[in-house]
């Protein structure tokens, strides 16, 4: 008979302590200013501690599992991400001019978030599947596997979300042995295409792109976010204004500031200090995804766990770009802080299959 002791190290034991405590630390910093962004609207912060709850339990449901049980779902993951986003396109709810929400029920979710996680998931499957002698016509099916999904999340519109996605299944090629030649290749290719792109963007892009050299020309239309996301990182100086003090979003000068733009509200209360403490964290999260890649058990879990790392990296800094004007303004969420269950669940199963890889790294060694 199991004793509590007994039992409790056994439902902990699949929790990687670096993650689980960095994320946690995260996650407290993420309630408080979220309480503050939302103009201390409790039955909001209550909502995001439900989310928690939610995406808790299938961090651990995931850590439990072993990686060489997860890869036999990869596919049919995948195609239930890629059906939804199909469901998406034909009768989503629009959104701010977007159409990126599916409704099920009193439940709305949204697909391109977890896309984020079956691309990584289905391309590091079909790798290992493909074994160690891979051809370019591996990587060219790869390829096609990537762009479906993302050319569906671009025609949503979601140009920013289609590139970060894309970038999630561009880190499992190139961790697959994707070779520099043709990255260099698909570089001069994107680069050469660019002034045909242009064409396709919507009006609203154009903009957003055009503001980052100057965000000035348009203050009170395309570049206003820009504007008062700087303004308030600006105005919070080394040590902040302190918490619930922050007047850019009390007085709803900062668009979005409980999702897209909450760390503009972090910066303006928390200073740089808390600025600095919050990319800290991130970045012991980031090396540790390294690390666990270094020591997965097969070739599909070091795949996915390196993948994962990247992306975690690529989103906090796509996110603190776009606050800090130095990127073009994208509807991507930042980890642990922003408001959102799909995303937030998201982040917590990617967390979950980082700590399977650790946990189940001496099952099978390849």
């Amino acid at each position: 008979m199991l004793t509590i002791k007994a039992l409790r190290a056994r439902l902990l034991a699949p929790l990687d302590p670096t993650l689980f405590n960095a994320s946690a630390l995260l996650m407290a910093m993420g309630l408080v200013v979220l309480y503050s962004a939302t103009g201390s609207d409790l039955a909001k912060v209550v909502s995001q501690v439900r989310n928690l709850g939610f995406a808790f339990v299938a961090m651990w449901v995931i850590a439990v599992i072993p990686p060489h049980k997860i890869q036999r779902l990869v596919f049919p993951v995948f195609g239930v991400a890629l059906i939804a986003l199909v469901a998406v396109a034909l009768f989503g709810e629009v959104s701010h001019g977007a159409r990126r929400w599916l409704a099920l029920g009193p439940i709305r979710i949204q697909p391109s978030e977890l896309m984020k996680i079956a691309l990584p998931l289905a391309l590091a499957g079909y790798f290992e599947w493909r074994g160690r002698d891979l051809h370019w016509a591996d990587f060219l099916v790869a390829g096609l596997i990537l762009l479906v999904p993302v050319a569906l999340v671009a025609r949503q519109p979601d140009l920013g979300t289609a590139l970060l996605i894309a970038s999630s299944g561009f880190y499992v090629l190139y961790f697959a042995g994707l070779s520099w030649r043709v990255i260099s290749g698909l570089v001069l290719a994107v680069l050469s295409a660019l002034p045909l792109v242009w064409h396709f963007l919507h009006d609203y892009q154009k903009k957003r792109i055009l503001t980052l050299i100057d965000p000035t020309q348009d203050p009170l239309g395309a570049g206003y976010h820009t504007l008062q996301s700087m303004i308030a990182l600006g105005s919070g100086g080394i040590f902040g204004k302190g918490w619930l003090q922050g007047t850019q979003s009390h007085l709803d000068f900062l668009p979005e500031h409980s999702t897209d733009f909450i760390f503009a509200v972090f910066g303006e209360e928390f200073g740089l200090l808390g600025e600095l403490i919050f990319l800290a964290l991130m970045g012991v999260i980031i090396a540790r995804g390294f690390f666990i890649a270094t020591e997965g058990s097969t070739p599909f879990a070091r795949l996915l766990a390196g993948s994962l790392a990247m992306t975690l990296f690529t989103y906090t800094f796509v996110n603190v770009g776009m606050v800090s004007g130095i990127l073009p303004v994208v509807g991507v969420p930042l980890p642990y802080l922003s408001y959102g269950g799909t995303s937030l669940v998201t982040l917590f199963i990617s967390i979950g299959l980082l700590m399977s890889v650790h946990h189940h790294r001496r099952l099978v060694k390849q």
